[in-house]
């Protein structure tokens, strides 16, 4: 079994903290970085973990304003900033060695900033890139599945809840869990979601910062990663896409695997949002797939 080391924290060249946790051997050839999405943390990763290599070196960490990292602070939740985040990480906790790194939603919106913005981190150390239920834009155009005069009213209303979102001053959203896992098993998952994996969910969830969430809502609506894409062209890659995800629809993750030509694409039949709940042997045997290629 993976050994699951205690919490470290990084602090970023901005002065946010990062909480990290690391697992397996720390002289591991090859590194895995787990980058998980909006209103989550590292713990979205919790199922497909035991289903690793036990002797794969993982970091998994907290994006800034989510699980155990400090907020986000005015200006400093964007996707860009996320980038430059996992840059200094990778500079500081694997210095040296290939690299494969997997996100899910924002967290996959990262990974394509990243190689916009840090082309010879990519170049000199990428060895495979996993991009789980994300998008590489027009998500101010959502409807989630709705159509018509329904689904132009949800593309209206989310700039609405950014704003509220990101006028709290609490710490923590303050709602009925059992409220948030009604709407997070419709919203958010496939057919028959199991009740441990909806409950992470909505853990997670409670626990991210309310304005921080609000202003990666933004962030996320403005995202525009295609430019990013051409410096993966060469990554071994794979984009794994729920058929019934409401929150990065299947044509996003098309458009993805479109831009890579190289990459596998892969749908999964009545899954939904979240993948490493949901399919979690799959997404984690898609990227040993890519671990193995990469360890060649």
């Amino acid at each position: 079994m993976t050994t699951v080391l205690s919490p470290e924290q990084f602090v970023t060249s901005d002065g946010a903290s990062l909480n990290v946790v690391t697992s397996g051997p720390a002289d591991s050839a090859l590194t895995l970085v787990l980058v998980h999405g909006w209103t989550q943390d590292h713990r979205t990763w919790d199922f497909v973990l035991p289903h690793l290599d036990p002797g794969l070196r993982v970091l998994r960490y907290d994006l800034r304003g989510h699980g155990g990292s400090a907020p986000a602070r005015p200006g400093g939740a964007t996707i860009a900033r996320l980038a430059d985040d996992l840059a200094e990480l990778i500079a500081d906790r694997v210095p040296d060695g290939p690299l494969v790194l997997a996100g899910h939603s924002m967290g996959g919106m990262t990974l394509m900033v990243l190689a916009e913005r840090h082309p010879a981190l990519v170049r000199e150390r990428l060895a495979g890139a996993a991009f789980v239920a994300t998008s590489s834009g027009d998500m101010d155009q959502l409807t989630l599945g709705f159509p018509g005069l329904v689904g132009r009213s949800v593309t209206r209303f989310e700039p609405r809840v950014a704003r509220l979102l990101a006028r709290l001053r609490s710490d923590t959203l303050r709602l009925r869990p059992g409220l948030v896992r009604s709407g997070a098993r419709r919203l958010v998952f496939g057919v028959r979601p199991g009740r441990a994996q909806v409950d992470s969910v909505v853990e997670q969830l409670l626990r991210a910062h309310p304005a921080s969430a609000g202003m990666f809502l933004d962030a996320i609506a403005a995202h525009r990663g295609v430019g990013g894409l051409g410096a993966l062209c060469d990554v071994p890659s794979v984009v794994l896409a729920g058929e019934r995800d409401r929150l990065c629809p299947l044509p996003h993750a098309k458009v993805i695997a479109d831009e890579l030509p190289h990459a596998e694409f892969v749908r999964f039949p009545g899954a939904g949002h979240m993948l490493p709940q949901e399919r979690p042997f799959e997404v984690a045997r898609r990227i040993s797939a890519l671990v193995r290629v990469a360890a060649r």
